[in-house]
Formats: C-alpha cells, sequence, structure tokens
C-alpha cells in the first residue's frame, strides 16, 4: 500500500522478479513459465495486480479441490465488481501507482498481467488474445492436496471459459515456452512428457499439477468431495470475514505434516554435519497444541478507501491466549490525547509471566534446566524477581504511544527528552517505581532520568519529554475521533496498534520532506490500525489502513 521507492518509481508488477528464460533442459523453469502464466500469475505478480481486482461471488477454484485439501491460497482477477472499483479508485491516489501502471477501470487485467509476465521475453511469439484470452478465465488459486503421500501434492487451479480452446492454448504455451509436446494428441491432453508438468481440464477449470496422474486423482477426489462443500472451509472463511480479493485457507489437515516436521531431528534435516535424522518424540506440550489446531482461514478486501486484511485461526494454545483477553490495555488507549501520532495498547492477565516461560520450556523441553539456571543468575545479578517485578512492571494494562510535536532537529540537538514519547501503565505507581528504581540501578544514571514514574488518572506515567508526561497524566478523547473508529474494531479488540498518517501536520510526510517521490506516494495515507482479539476457540486479526 505504501508507494515510494527509486527515482524510477516502484515495481509494482514486479513483486519476485521476472521470470528468466529457461535453458533447453530444465524441467522445473519450464513448470514455472506455464504456472506463472495460468496458475500462479496472480501470486508472481504479488499484491499489486491483485489489488486491483475482487473475490467476486460465483464459481470459486474451491469446486475443483477436494476436502483433502490442506492449504489454499486464490485471487479473483474478474474485471467487474464494486471492489475492483474500489481499488483503482484508492491505488489511484499514489503517484507511483499511475505513473507506473496507470490502470484504468475497462483494463483486462489478465492481459496487463500477461504482459508483465511475458515482458522478459519469456515465452516469445505467444499472442495473448490468439492463445490466451480464448480460453483463460479470471479466477486462479495454488494448494497443497493430501493425496495420501508422504508430501502433499502442489496443484494450480485455473478458470476456463472454453475446455476445447483451453486444451489447444495450453499445448501451444508449453511449446512457445519452450516445452516438450511431443506425443501430443486425442490419446495424451493434458500430458506434454515428465519435464513440465500435466493437467487436466475439468469443467469450468483447469487443474495443473507435476504429472497429468496426479492432476487426475485431484479431479477424481473432488467429485462430490469438493473443498467449497467443506463444512470446516466454509466455518474458517466465514470466521475471517466478508469475501474479499484474495482468500487463505489452512485446514487441520495440514497437523498431518506438522506432526512429522516436530518429530524430525531438525538439525539432521537442515543437513548439519553429524547430525541425527532419526525421528523424535514430539513433547507432550507441542502434539497438543498441534492435535488443538482446526484450521485458520484469511481474506483480503477493499472497503471505501480502505483495504483490508483479516484473519481467523483456531485457538490452539489457549494457555498462552488466557493472558490476552483484558480489554483494559485498549480502553487505555482510546483515552490517550485525540492527537497521538501512533500508539499500541495492550493488557496481560495475571500469570502472565511464568505461563510464557512454561511454553519456553515446552519448545526445548532438554533445556528447561538451562533456563532455570539462566534465570536465577538473571535474578541475582540484577535484583529483579521473576515473574512478580515484570508482571508489576506492565500492570493491568499498558499504552506505549507518540504524541505531536516531533521535531527531528530538536531531538538531534537535544536528545531523548525531546521526543513526545511516553508509557501508561495501570496499576500501583510506588510499586511500579521500585522495579524501575532496580533497573535504574543498573542502567546507569543517563537512564534513571527517564524511569521516574509520575501519577496521572489512575494510572502511573512514564515519559521522555514533560510537556508530553503532563498530556498524558490527563484523559484524553482518542477513541472518539473518526480517525481511529475507522480503522480500530473498537467493540472487539483487545489488543490494538494505531497511527495516524495525518497527525502533527501530515508527520511522515513532513520527516520524508527531501525526498519528493517518497513523500507524494505516502501523502494519501491517512491511518493504520491493527486489532486483534480472543474470541473462546477463535483468534481475530484486523488490520486495516485508509486512506484520505
Amino acid at each position: 500500500m505504501t508507494p515510494g521507492g527509486p527515482t524510477n518509481g516502484p515495481e509494482y508488477l514486479d513483486g519476485s522478479g521476472p521470470v528468466e528464460t529457461a535453458p533447453a533442459n530444465d524441467n522445473k523453469k519450464r513448470l514455472i513459465a506455464l504456472g506463472a502464466i495460468v496458475a500462479g500469475g496472480a501470486v508472481v505478480a504479488g499484491g499489486a495486480w491483485a489489488a486491483t481486482s475482487f473475490f467476486a461471488t460465483g464459481s470459486q477454484p474451491a469446486e475443483a479441490l477436494p476436502d483433502s485439501t490442506v492449504a489454499y491460497f486464490s485471487v479473483d482477477l474478474d474485471p467487474s465488481g464494486g471492489q475492483k472499483i474500489e481499488a483503482i479508485k484508492t491505488l489511484r491516489k499514489f503517484p507511483g501507482f499511475t505513473d507506473n501502471v496507470d490502470l484504468e477501470t475497462d483494463d483486462d487485467l489478465r492481459e496487463r498481467l500477461f504482459e508483465e509476465i511475458t515482458s522478459s521475453g519469456e515465452c516469445e511469439g505467444l499472442d495473448y488474445a490468439a492463445d490466451v484470452e480464448p480460453w483463460l478465465g479470471s479466477r486462479a488459486a495454488m494448494a497443497a492436496v493430501d493425496l495420501g503421500e508422504d508430501e502433499p501434492a502442489a496443484v494450480g487451479v485455473v478458470q476456463t471459459t472454453d475446455g476445447g480452446k483451453a486444451e489447444d492454448g495450453l499445448a501451444r504455451l508449453i511449446e512457445t515456452c519452450g516445452g516438450d509436446t511431443a506425443g501430443g494428441g486425442a490419446e495424451s491432453e493434458g500430458e506434454t512428457g515428465s519435464d513440465v508438468g500435466g493437467w487436466v481440464v475439468e469443467g469450468d477449470w483447469i487443474v495443473l499439477a507435476e504429472t497429468k496422474e496426479i492432476a487426475q486423482q485431484v479431479v477424481d477426489a473432488a467429485d462430490g468431495s469438493s473443498l467449497a462443500a467443506d463444512s470446516s472451509f466454509a466455518q474458517w472463511t466465514g470466521e475471517a470475514g466478508d469475501d474479499g480479493f484474495m482468500s487463505m485457507y489452512v485446514a487441520k489437515g495440514v497437523t498431518k505434516y506438522a506432526e512429522d516436521l516436530a518429530g524430525m531431528g531438525m538439525m539432521g534435516t537442515m543437513g548439519v554435519p553429524g547430525a541425527s535424522t532419526e525421528t523424535e518424540e514430539v513433547p507432550e506440550e507441542l502434539q497438543q497444541m498441534i492435535n488443538d489446531f482446526d484450521g485458520a482461514a484469511a481474506t483480503v478486501r477493499f472497503d471505501d478507501g480502505a483495504v483490508e486484511v483479516e484473519y481467523a485461526m483456531s485457538n490452539y494454545n489457549k494457555d498462552l491466549t488466557r493472558f490476552v483477553e483484558s480489554e483494559e490495555g485498549v480502553e487505555m488507549l482510546s483515552a490517550l490525547p485525540e492527537d497521538t501520532v501512533a500508539a499500541f495498547g495492550f493488557a496481560l492477565e495475571e500469570g502472565w509471566a511464568e505461563g510464557l516461560l512454561d511454553y519456553v520450556k515446552t519448545l526445548a523441553p532438554d533445556e528447561a534446566a538451562s533456563i532455570d539456571e539462566q534465570l536465577a543468575q538473571f535474578e541475582s545479578e540484577t535484583g529483579l524477581a521473576f515473574p512478580e517485578d515484570v508482571e508489576t512492571l506492565l500492570g493491568d494494562g499498558v499504552t506505549v504511544s507518540m504524541g505531536s510535536g516531533l521535531d527531528p532537529d530538536a531531538v538531534t540537538n537535544g536528545g531523548p527528552g525531546e521526543v513526545p514519547a511516553g508509557i501508561r501503565i495501570k496499576g500501583d505507581a510506588d510499586e511500579i517505581q521500585a522495579v524501575l528504581d532496580k533497573i535504574s540501578a543498573q542502567a546507569g544514571p543517563e537512564a534513571a532520568e527517564f524511569l521516574q514514574v509520575t501519577e496521572g488518572d489512575g494510572y502511573a506515567v512514564l515519559a521522555l519529554q514533560d510537556d508530553y508526561r503532563s498530556a498524558l497524566e490527563g484523559r484524553g478523547s482518542l477513541g472518539d475521533s473518526a480517525t481511529y473508529s475507522e480503522v480500530v474494531d473498537a467493540d472487539e479488540a483487545q489488543s490494538v496498534m494505531f497511527v495516524n498518517f495525518n497527525a502533527d501536520d501530515d508527520w511522515l510526510v513532513r520527516l520524508t520532506g527531501e525526498m519528493p517521490e517518497v513523500s507524494e506516494n505516502l501523502e494519501p495515507l491517512a491511518a493504520f490500525g491493527f486489532s486483534s482479539w480472543v474470541d473462546d476457540e477463535v483468534v481475530h486479526g484486523l488490520m486495516k489502513v485508509t486512506t484520505d
């Protein structure tokens, strides 16, 4: 969302670099050339092209995949729909986008994507209008499918508007891109030899895989038990909110492979000399987390000049998430001064420090004794008591914030005392100061002057700048501002990160004023918010960026 960069502008359509011309016998690169154009094009192009489209209603790639799919990522390049208009209106606010892409609402996104992918010279002689447009649809997905093997099968799914033309078009695509089409014809449709993979055309979908046999297995498995009809898929994509132009889903079935990875001697799998590759017993606590994972999903969408990324995942680690379910930190954040530039608010329930320590030990059970020894040494050297002092220091809720009035020159000449930054803690000011005194004794006198607590409106306050300390000691109305409410889910959030780009006289534009191309592309940004919360069995997150 944030353009800018070198003098020639950002390379919006080149998120992962051009597709290099494959050597004559380089099988993998040939397969990549095919996948980039008809299956993975939207992924290769990155979010820029996907950001100009939307995840429309109607047939979706999930219909062509079986319910044994363990991971799924889809993109819709349908040129119609409200989200496309919203996306283009939003992106055209950024000079870097219009200078380098200049996308109009009636453009064929597939053709523009095709041109960009083939601009490096790959597949020379291929003509979009004659060879691709007659059969290529607007929706595509990449997936990992469990077919009963040791590893999931990598699969691409592409919508087609004409199955017969798709067969001929794919053969032409392989031939032009340097693949081996020997043995083609009716008896070998979808099979181009072992060097570039295979495909099966089924209804409105092309299923691509390493071989035609694998593609056919996917098609057969999807018959009568598709991913689109799977209850878990519907549940998790529903938890991720309204439809968007990109969608991701991870199924519980992925834990089958997670168990294998967790039980493997990791050093051996990475090729460390002398390391064992024998399967090890998975720690009980880690195995429980694997067992408790039920799925996850995410969606990306445009709405009223804003881009949103929303996700939902199963609450597979309740031993930790139970400590972050308080809304106290978010309530504190809403009471910050209205001219707040940036802030982060959260709260941790009593016992969180010990719970976190226990969790770390489950990840490395053989190191538990060593961790305890190091902790004891730390307490001895610093005088800090764990977990008591750490929990006292963060109280029942915390906000870390920056206010208006940031002057880089003043900071350079005057030091940290010129930075309008501070911390609010909901807790006993005297107890918090006692912990800070222990830290000051270790940090030295230069840090000690900034580790002095004052008591505000129900909070202990730390600040680098005296004026900002006074502002934090009172109660503000940030939560009542339209800028805040547009990017923060205040009704649900249990932790929030907030940035107001318009605050303090467009502070980010000011700070980048000596780089005009950068500042011009930052100017349209209005605000950023990230809200997260736990709702019993589900962990939610919502990131939102608005524009002026």
